[in-house]
């Protein structure tokens, strides 16, 4: 989530994968997947969207991602609900990115309970600055809730149909995987600068006609390029990307955010118009020429592309208890903003304890969201129900500690590239959840004297349940991979 101005920092109540690069070699133009591989055993892929675009003419939708009374007047492009089914000889699974900031984990559990015969529906978001309130927390004012129950109805009963769509499109597929890398692309506006630029690509092919049958991309940065001020709903600029994308290798795309904590955003430089003018955030050129780039870097990643096999399916899930600290957090709950159930924190965060009424303030208090490990073969995706921080993907926690942080003597937490097997990796941000910051206990930095002789706090701690967020996280997401059976 991005910094609120000051003013409104202490009245919003917030709640809440070097990877492959090899060089194969095209044959045809770009799109044109070249020929002569054997198909995959028992790899079906089918890909399908529907529009999920709030009615902003005769409803109030407020704006997600900034403040609270963002209302919005207007719709510059829709929103959508993307997903590929992945089947495979025994297991199946879904995976669905909304154009959104963030789904909850009861709104995804209603998804699931409508496709029983999925062993894994995966809900992520983009992270969408720029789409409606599906929180709670940026509705009219910070007392008053911005989630339309209705539309998160309609949402759901969406995501179902588009993957009940996409499995009338499933064929047989050859799939490849690729790397690109662009430090110029993502701007860390938060001490240590640590970036994940990789932009990660499974591209799937046809296996009898070689033709592309669509791909899915991963990229790590905060689709906030229209800024606080916009109040037309939009994609941000993945509206571009994907468009473009799908121009150029005609057939479908599905756009996933990765670690996009710490805080990733586009650049404050570097993005100009053709003829040289420097473009800045709030541009609707901006975000058009943003996500020109960034499909431009994911062409680089299809020509990277090597072979990759995706099966067998396999999938590990586990529930984690996080307790919610963050005095915001907690009032938005007990206000009713913010509906969500609760559980009385055990100081286990695999032991969940008994059901805590909205309006209990003073019982220490956790939600139960979940991490999840996904083996398709050769390929590894991770699932983290919020915003991780990228020093959680590839290392980069400061050691020591830098001076002033609040717990130096913190250990570090697991990474994500030390807890999956081959860096043949996605790593799906906001995945089932929208928790908030995931930060390394070592760099929470809320009381003074501040890091890096700072004289106040960075952003992030106030979107954050709480300090040792990111060790359960972590922690559980070793769980999960840990348990996946072996391949046989």
């Amino acid at each position: 989530m991005r910094r609120f101005k000051a003013a409104m920092q202490r009245s919003q109540m917030a709640m809440l994968l070097a990877a492959l690069s090899g060089s194969a070699l095209f044959s045809n133009l770009l799109g044109q997947p070249c020929c002569g591989q054997e198909n995959e055993t028992g790899m079906g892929v089918g890909f399908a969207h529907v529009e999920i675009t709030p009615d902003v003419k005769n409803h109030d939708v407020w704006m997600a991602g900034y403040a609270p009374g963002r209302k919005a007047t207007s719709v510059h492009d829709p929103l959508f609900a993307r997903t590929v089914v992945l089947h495979g000889p025994t297991k199946r699974i879904a995976i669905v990115s909304l154009d959104l900031v963030g789904f909850q984990l009861p709104d995804v559990q209603t998804i699931r309970s409508e496709l029983p015969d999925y062993d894994h529906v995966l809900v992520t978001s983009t992270h969408n600055h720029e789409g409606p309130d599906v929180i709670g927390i940026w509705g009219r004012t910070p007392f008053h809730g911005g989630k339309d129950p209705a539309y998160i109805r309609t949402i759901c009963q969406r995501v179902v149909q588009t993957v009940r769509t996409a499995e009338k499109q499933v064929r047989q597929v050859v799939s490849r995987f690729g790397v690109a890398e662009s430090e110029a692309l993502i701007r860390d506006s938060r001490k240590p600068i640590v970036k994940d630029a990789k932009l990660r690509l499974l591209q799937f092919i046809d296996s009898k006609d070689q033709q592309n049958i669509g791909v899915l991309v991963q990229w790590n940065c905060h689709p906030e390029a229209m800024g606080s001020r916009n109040r037309a709903i939009t994609a941000d600029f993945p509206a571009t990307t994907i468009k473009v994308l799908q121009k150029r290798l005609k057939c479908p795309v599905v756009y996933i955010s990765g670690a996009v904590g710490g805080l990733l955003a586009p650049p404050s430089e570097g993005v100009t118009s053709k003829d040289g003018t420097r473009l800045a955030t709030g541009d609707w050129a901006f975000a058009e020429r943003y996500g020109q780039m960034v499909a431009d870097l994911a062409e680089k990643a299809v020509k990277s592309t090597v072979p990759v096999r995706m099966t067998p399916i396999g999938v590990s899930s586990k529930q984690v208890s996080i307790p919610v600290v963050n005095p915001w957090y907690r009032v938005a709950r007990l206000t009713g903003v913010v509906k969500r159930p609760g559980y009385q924190w055990t100081g286990d965060p695999y032991q969940f304890g008994a059901n805590v009424r909205l309006g209990d303030f003073f019982r220490r208090t956790a939600i139960v969201t979940e991490v999840n490990y996904i083996r398709c073969g050769e390929m590894h995706l991770v699932g983290v129900p919020g915003e991780l921080y990228p020093e959680l993907v590839y290392g980069g926690v400061p050691d020591p500690a830098e001076a002033g942080a609040d717990y130096p003597k913190a250990d570090v937490e697991p990474i994500v590239m030390d807890l999956v097997p081959d860096e043949r990796s996605m790593i799906v941000g906001l995945a089932n959840d929208e928790i908030g910051y995931i930060i390394p206990k070592r760099q929470w930095d809320q009381r003074s004297p501040f890091a890096y002789d700072r004289r106040r706090s960075q952003y992030g701690e106030i979107n954050s349940c709480g300090p040792d967020t990111a060790r359960f996280i972590m922690n559980g997401l070793r769980e999960a991979v840990l348990a996946m059976p072996k391949e046989k």
